[in-house]
């Protein structure tokens, strides 16, 4: 929704929208004015501290429940905390995320796997790289910047439209931010025709998207990235990114995946979407503390 737009909605609404905007632009820079890890260090206490109590926790509870039926209530709680710590640090992060440094002694950010992604710099083809809402992910955007990758992100527009600028203004890289949605759809099909390259989370739920086996159970996943890449026959890159410590996450890239060619387009499009939600579903059992457990991925 563009401003023009938002303008037009009721006065209260307006008024309360430009509010929680200015608060947002006003957390920024004050945050941005603490040093990286003491930003992350505050972060987490305040995750710790606030988020166990949030009514929305409950949701979280239950998906782990449910993803672990074997961990125990203590095991749980602990994972419980663990992911508000990790979602408070990440938070506090993002006002630093343009000063992040990469593969130098005490950079912010490692990369392992890099040669992944300067393959899809230089083969002269389209390409698709995908992760999670792991650890702080909007590192794994800014690898691209780092290589002299220009990247175009799939993302989900606030409700606030007053916002919307502080959103894109976190992406400190050369590229479009592209609005989940029809019209979003139709601009990255042309980005991808012309030879460009998307970055997608793809652990979100989909009302309208296909059963695909997640934790043991279905869950509705979004089938865009396995469209797309069949489409266009190109490479798709899984990026892990990892916390280990204040700050400072590790960001795997793996090789590109096999695409499937059965001459069956939807029984493809589901192969595809299977082995990238097995492989979501790895990391996360690996740390499950640093996914975001408040998504509704298994409704009732």
């Amino acid at each position: 929704m563009s401003e023009p737009a938002a303008d037009r909605l009721p006065r209260g609404r307006r008024l309360a929208y430009r509010l929680q905007a200015w608060g947002a632009w006003a957390f920024y820079g004050l945050v941005g004015l603490l040093p990286a890890r003491t930003a992350s260090d505050l972060g987490g206490w305040l995750g710790r501290l606030v988020g166990p109590r949030a009514a929305v926790s409950r949701r979280a509870r239950r998906n782990l429940e449910r993803a672990f039926p074997d961990k125990s209530p203590d095991q749980i709680d602990a994972i419980l905390a663990g992911m508000w710590d990790n979602l408070g640090r990440t938070l506090f992060e993002f006002p630093h995320l343009a000063r992040f440094r990469f593969n130098t002694p005490g950079a912010e950010v490692e990369i392992v796997g890099v040669e992944h992604l300067e393959l899809l710099r230089d083969d002269g083809a389209p390409g698709i790289f995908f992760s999670g809402h792991m650890a702080n992910w909007e590192v794994a955007a800014l690898t691209t910047s780092h290589i002299g990758l220009p990247i175009h992100l799939i993302y989900r527009a606030p409700n606030n439209p007053y916002a919307d600028a502080l959103f894109r203004r976190r992406h400190p890289y050369e590229g479009e931010m592209l609005p989940k949605g029809p019209r979003g759809a139709r601009r990255a099909m042309k980005l991808l025709g012309q030879g460009g390259h998307l970055g997608m989370l793809v652990d979100q739920k989909m009302n309208d998207g296909i059963p695909v086996p997640f934790f043991g159970r279905d869950a509705m996943t979004a089938p865009a990235l396995a469209q797309l890449a069949l489409r266009y026959r190109c490479p798709v890159v899984p990026a892990r990114v990892e916390r280990l410590g204040p700050a400072h996450m590790r960001v795997t890239l793996f090789p590109p995946m096999d695409l499937p060619d059965s001459g069956d387009r939807a029984a493809d499009v589901a192969a595809v979407m299977a082995r990238v939600n097995g492989m979501l579903e790895a990391w996360i059992r690996e740390r499950p503390e640093q996914w975001l457990w408040l998504h509704n991925r298994w409704p009732d």
